[in-house]
C-alpha cells in the first residue's frame, strides 16, 4: 500500500519519516556512493527542508517502509532545474502546473528481491503505479525525472516509456537521463501488467490526503 505524506505529517508519523531518510542514505550514500547531503543517519536535502513535497511511501502489511519517493511541482524549486540543469536543452527548465518532478526513488534491499514474472521489483512497480495514480488525482499531464542507466533498464521492464529531454550526460560516475513520463490510463495499465497489480495501490483516503497536501 502507498501512503501519501507531507512535511505536515512529520510530527505524527515520525517513525515513517525516520525510516524514509535512513533508507535514502542507504541507497544514495552507502550503496550508490553519491555525493548527497547527510544529517546523521539520514539523507535529507534542501528540497525536503525548504519545499513542501508530497512523499509516496510503500508499506508492508505491518506498516514497515519498503520504499519511497518524493514529488515536487516544477513551478517551484526542484532538482532538475536547480541541480541537474545541464540535462536541460539550452538550460530551459520544465515548468508547468501540470508537471511534477519525481526524485529520491528508494527501495529497501530486502524488498528488492521480490520480483514479478517481468523481473520487475514489486515495490518498484507499486511506487511507479502510485506516481501515476497520484498524478491522475492531481490532474497532471506528466511527471519528469532524472535517472541513471540502471533505472532506465528497470523502466523498460516496466513498459514505462519516457519522452527524453535533451541528451544523456555523465554526472559524476553515472550516465544521467532526464525524461517526461505521461500520466494516463495507458501508462497505468502498462505498469499494473508488469507489476502484477490489479487494483489501486493507494491508501483508501488518498483523495483526501492529497487534497490536504495542496
Amino acid at each position: 500500500m502507498i501512503k501519501i505524506m507531507t512535511n505536515r505529517d512529520r510530527a505524527t508519523e515520525a517513525s515513517l519519516f525516520d525510516q524514509m531518510h535512513q533508507l535514502r542514505k542507504k541507497v544514495f550514500s552507502d550503496r550508490l556512493q553519491w555525493d548527497v547531503p547527510l544529517r546523521g543517519d539520514w539523507e535529507i536535502d534542501r528540497f525536503d527542508d525548504e519545499c513542501d513535497p508530497v512523499y509516496l511511501m510503500s508499506l508492508d502489511d505491518k506498516g514497515v517502509l519498503r520504499g519511497s519517493l518524493r514529488l515536487l511541482p516544477t513551478t517551484g524549486p526542484n532538482m532538475l532545474a536547480d541541480v541537474f540543469s545541464d540535462l536541460l536543452p539550452d538550460g530551459k527548465p520544465v515548468e508547468s502546473a501540470t508537471v511534477w518532478e519525481s526524485t529520491r526513488f528508494s527501495v529497501d534491499h530486502e524488498a528488492a528481491a521480490e520480483r514479478t514474472s517481468h523481473l520487475l521489483n514489486r515495490v518498484t512497480g507499486e511506487l511507479l503505479c502510485g506516481i501515476v495514480e497520484v498524478g491522475q488525482l492531481a490532474g497532471l499531464s506528466d511527471v519528469v525525472s532524472v535517472y541513471d542507466a540502471m533505472f532506465a533498464r528497470i523502466l523498460r521492464r516496466a513498459n514505462c516509456p519516457a519522452d527524453p529531454i535533451g541528451e544523456p550526460k555523465r554526472i559524476g560516475r553515472v550516465l544521467a537521463f532526464a525524461g517526461l513520463f505521461e500520466i494516463s490510463d495507458r501508462m497505468l495499465m502498462n505498469l499494473r501488467s508488469a507489476a502484477g497489480i490489479t487494483s489501486s495501490v493507494l491508501e483508501p483516503n488518498a483523495t483526501q490526503r492529497l487534497a490536504n497536501a495542496a
